[in-house]
């Protein structure tokens, strides 16, 4: 079977791979979509200290039922599409013993610590799949990174009565805001990308701030009575909005950093202390995030040929893989479909 390989940084290829074989409790997917990541992005760099080449990315899927194996439930079916939950966990470590599996110490991640789905079948336990009777396949193929935003929320403790300032507008940035504004927060985008920061207000950004336009802080003071936002939540990776998510938070507020920052950052520790910040990480998704993000896309209101600005063929996912690379900010998601 063909799969797209990330054969070392800054080159592709299309491979062949055996065709996988399926046991008791796993499924055979034929793989109809895939979303091109900022972590396949970081792979096709080199920049990606979890990844060993060559590499077969993809954790954004779209698929159909090929094949079942006997012990897997009968509410699932050969010709039945699902789309794929990429990560696994060890149930032994501190994260799994709290329920928190999507931060397991073990995770493996599809595409990234292991071969991904950027093939054109892919054998999975039946655990990991989910269903929707009204989701395309390009939408199955958005549920993942949408979940990555919603988990943020989530840790985040996001409310009605909250002013959620979310940094950066990309795919991830865009799950976060929808999730705020799907749970009545005040949600404001803050990009450098006009066009981004339109995209913000698709889906539910009641404000936007070109933060290289305008004036961060005196912006984001006027729209909070002085205050400063309740959360903010941080989703570019870069030293100056981490320290801006702390700045800009109010008292008492919630920073929640989905970002990796590619270098160290330094703080005025005053901030933590005398507003008694809460500083959270978010990493991955859980169970109810992808339940929630699949409920929330089948209400037919999401902007997905927005934000899916490329759909290309197995073919051609290297170019679209070194265009990006080229051009970072023209690119919100990318899809390969085989």
């Amino acid at each position: 079977m063909k799969a797209f390989v990330i054969d070392q940084p800054g080159k592709t290829s299309i491979g062949e791979r055996p065709e996988p074989t399926i046991g008791d409790g796993d499924v055979l997917l034929r793989v109809r979509t895939v979303g091109l990541c900022g972590t396949d992005l970081s792979t096709f760099r080199g920049i990606n200290p979890l990844v060993e080449y060559p590499r077969i990315p993809g954790h954004e899927l779209g698929c159909t039922i090929e094949a079942i194996g006997t012990d897997v439930p009968p509410r699932f079916r050969p010709g039945q599409d699902v789309l794929v939950h990429p990560y696994n966990s060890c149930g032994r470590c501190t994260a799994c013993q709290q329920q928190r599996f999507n931060c397991c110490r073990e995770n493996q991640t599809l595409g990234v610590q292991r071969d991904g789905g950027m093939t054109e079948l892919l054998a999975v336990p039946w655990e990991k799949l989910y269903t929707s009777e009204r989701l395309s396949l390009r939408e199955m193929a958005l549920v993942e990174p949408l979940t990555v935003g919603y988990h943020a929320v989530t840790r985040g403790h996001v409310t009605a009565d909250d002013t959620v300032a979310v940094f950066g507008c990309g795919a991830i940035g865009i799950g976060a805001l929808a999730a705020a504004a799907s749970k009545g927060a005040k949600v404001v985008a803050i990009d450098v990308d006009d066009l981004k920061l339109e995209l913000a207000r698709k889906v539910g950004a009641a404000h936007t701030i070109n933060s290289a336009a305008v004036d961060l802080h005196d912006t984001l003071e006027s729209l909070t009575d002085g205050h400063g936002p309740n959360v903010m939540i941080e989703a570019v990776g870069l030293p100056q909005t981490f320290r801006a998510a702390v700045e800009e938070v109010c008292y008492a507020g919630r920073v929640v950093y989905i970002g990796y920052s590619k270098k160290p950052v330094e703080y005025d520790s005053k901030y933590f202390i005398l507003r008694e910040l809460d500083v959270l990480g978010s990493r991955n998704a859980l169970a109810d995030d992808f339940r929630a993000v699949i409920a929330y896309l089948e209400k037919g209101e999401f902007p997905v040929d927005d934000v899916v600005n490329e759909v290309v063929p197995l073919a051609d996912a290297g170019r679209a893989l070194s265009a990006w690379d080229a051009n970072p900010s023209a690119v919100t998601k990318i899809h390969v479909e085989l």
